[in-house]
């Protein structure tokens, strides 16, 4: 038997995350080489690892970064708030964000590794989730938001904007991380679904009683009120977060949102 001490044991376990006996054992299989045993038990925790991908990971925590004129959000998901506000958890997501936004969305391949042997650590099913970065345009700017709960971000939100300044894109990436649109115009919401809530408000209508001649006109005011109102409404047409006698389109005035992407933890 290959010799070694309690103290390696002990040292490759806070090193793997590994139980006492799999320590052990590795060591032993490893005729008592550390970072023979250390890569052994990577290889069976990954394999455990890849029996929990069935589980559920609905949880996680989201990270947002901006790097001149480039920014990134990265989702990183696992099962439980528990782990999603772990101090080794936020720091790799966010060392993620950072990296997406120097290097491009690809750049996270590079710490695939460090994500599976954060699996073995936290023992939960971790895996990458949304990962999207954006360049300004010529005359655009960018902003990012994130909203913090115990410690981790759960809505990040990133945003460009054409003929703004920068407060102005701050102020729509915080009205979008509350508000969760679905689209940006009403013409990139679902036409089946536009058309099925058309159909429904026609019925509403016609069994107000309504004149049928004003029937057209009464049925576009509601479809544009459900625009606003329904959940993941157009982000143009809904009431600003901070002032709700204005729409968003009105809040920009002549400059315009060109793109945004939102991703909130558990929504």
């Amino acid at each position: 038997m290959p010799e070694f001490s309690a103290q390696d044991v002990k040292k490759l376990r806070d090193l793997t995350g590994a139980g006492m006996m799999d320590a052990k054992k590795a060591l032993v299989e490893n005729d008592g080489d550390a970072e023979s045993a250390g890569k052994w038990l990577r290889e069976r925790g990954l394999g455990k690892a890849a029996e929990r991908g069935d589980r559920e990971n609905t949880q996680g925590a989201v990270a947002v970064a901006v790097d001149g004129n480039s920014a990134a959000l990265v989702q990183l998901k696992c099962e439980t708030d528990f782990v999603a506000k772990s101090p080794d958890f936020v720091a790799m997501v966010n060392d993620l964000a950072t990296l997406v936004a120097k290097a491009g969305e690809g750049a996270v391949a590079e710490r695939q590794e460090d994500v599976d042997n954060l699996k073995i650590t936290l023992k939960e099913n971790i895996e990458l989730g949304q990962v999207v970065r954006f360049e300004a345009a010529d005359g655009a700017v960018i902003d990012a938001y994130n909203h913090i709960q115990n410690g981790r971000g759960v809505n990040g939100v990133l945003v460009e904007v054409q003929g703004g300044d920068q407060e102005l894109a701050h102020d729509i990436a915080v009205h979008i991380a509350f508000a969760k649109p679905g689209s940006l115009r009403r013409e990139d919401v679902d036409a089946t679904l536009v058309e099925d809530e058309r159909a429904s408000l026609l019925k509403e209508t016609q069994n107000e009683g309504k004149p049928e001649a004003a029937w057209p006109k009464i049925v576009e005011g509601k479809v544009g009120g459900w625009f606003k109102r329904m959940p993941g409404g157009s982000l143009l047409e809904q009431p600003y977060a901070k002032d709700d006698k204005k729409t968003v389109t009105q809040v920009l005035g002549s400059a315009t949102v060109t793109r945004f992407s939102q991703v909130v933890i558990g929504g």
